[in-house]
């Protein structure tokens, strides 16, 4: 196969992500609307083998970083390109997508192949978390592994790619999560995925019933008030908030491309707002995108009830994954996001690593010196 890489209309790339189950919101043409430091562009695939003009069978959301005083950029694709990671000729879709970033102006590329490497249960978690000797999730035997992507990571090293290992004591890296939790849905009832709970949210569940919360869908007007209870979570948890003009332009630009893409979920308990969180919608793949709560009048587990009503809507649009996102890799008792990494296990779904993030310098020079600003930063 001969591929060809050039830049394609909004139109072609989301009917391309329409014929697919699902892809990463990040990988979706609106994303690049809610980066406006960035410039961003749409990379089609063509098979040059199938006619004169070929066929699209890839696609890619660039996000271009350019350089202060210079038209070079940093070149990155969250979560993408949507191609075919297990091809044979793996070297033949990438290297066309590189000259196309170079000729652009790009001096670094930089990717998150959405590739599974391992699985963990929540059985084999909690295991983990209660076993001494194991510090991080990596040290734990996986329930399940993906042989094909030890094949990738290797091809992706002879092509001269850099794997980002993931950073900080937490195991964040600097771009999107390695690890995530996520609740398979495909061909399970709700009932099965209610028995999936442990006995601890099955109980907060029902103590938030009782207690009175409530849970409505919000919109747009109700941002301010998830917001407030944001920049208090990102205070207790100990990460900088992005601003509200963030979550504004996200909402209006996710919604724009389709009315449902984006909710927003409020918990009320006697006239007062408890807990907020967003919920992101492609194909049949949800994700829990950004959380918020109060300190206050958690007995009345305002958490659980929203997160089990996200789940509830999540399963009825057809959902065949939950996907709670980021999770730490650190096991010990000091790492102040064990807590939530707790919560997720709860709903009994499993620990999923991904292949990570990947660099390629097209000028060594520039990327050298990016990375050196970034750890300054």
């Amino acid at each position: 196969m001969t591929f060809r890489v050039q830049p394609i209309t909004r139109a072609e790339h989301l009917a391309f992500v329409a014929a697919r189950p699902s892809v990463s919101h990040m990988q979706l043409p609106s994303w690049g609307d809610v980066k406006p430091d960035w410039r961003a562009e749409s990379l089609g695939w063509f098979d040059e083998s199938e006619g004169e003009d070929g066929r699209l069978v890839g696609a890619g959301l660039v996000l271009l970083r350019p350089l202060p005083k210079l038209k070079r950029y940093l070149a990155y694709l969250p979560e993408g390109p949507v191609i075919d990671w297990h091809a044979p000729d793996l070297e033949r879709w990438l290297e066309p997508m590189l000259a196309q970033l170079k000729a652009r102006g790009a001096f670094s590329v930089k990717m998150g192949p959405p590739v599974v490497v391992r699985r963990w249960s929540a059985d084999a978690v909690k295991a983990a978390i209660a076993d001494p000797g194991a510090r991080r999730l990596r040290d734990a035997e996986p329930t399940s592994d993906e042989p094909r992507a030890f094949d990738v990571a290797d091809r992706l090293r002879r092509m001269g790619w850099r794997q980002t290992e993931p950073g900080g004591e937490d195991g964040f890296a600097a771009g999107q999560p390695r690890y995530v939790f996520q609740v398979p849905f495909a061909g399970r009832s709700l009932d099965d995925i209610h028995g999936g709970l442990n006995q601890q949210w099955r109980r907060n569940i029902k103590k938030a019933e009782k207690a009175g919360v409530k849970v409505v869908r919000g919109g747009h007007e109700d941002l301010p008030a998830f917001y407030e209870l944001y920049t208090e979570t990102a205070e207790r948890d100990r990460f900088i908030p992005r601003p509200l003009s963030y979550f504004q332009r996200m909402w209006t630009a996710l919604t724009a491309e389709d009315p449902d893409r984006m909710r927003l979920y409020l918990a009320h308990h006697d006239g007062e707002v408890l807990a907020a969180a967003t919920m992101l919608t492609v194909g049949d793949h949800v994700w829990y995108s950004y959380g918020a709560s109060t300190g206050r009048r958690r007995e009345v587990q305002p958490n659980n009830a929203m997160q089990w009503r996200m789940m509830t809507d999540a399963h009825q649009l057809g959902a065949a994954v939950y996907d709670f996102r980021g999770i730490t890799d650190t096991l010990e008792d000091s790492n102040h996001l064990l807590g939530l990494l707790r919560f997720k296990v709860g709903t009994g779904g499993q620990a999923v690593e991904y292949l990570g993030e990947w660099d390629f310098p097209l000028n060594k020079l520039l990327h050298r010196a990016l990375g050196v600003y970034m750890a300054r930063r």
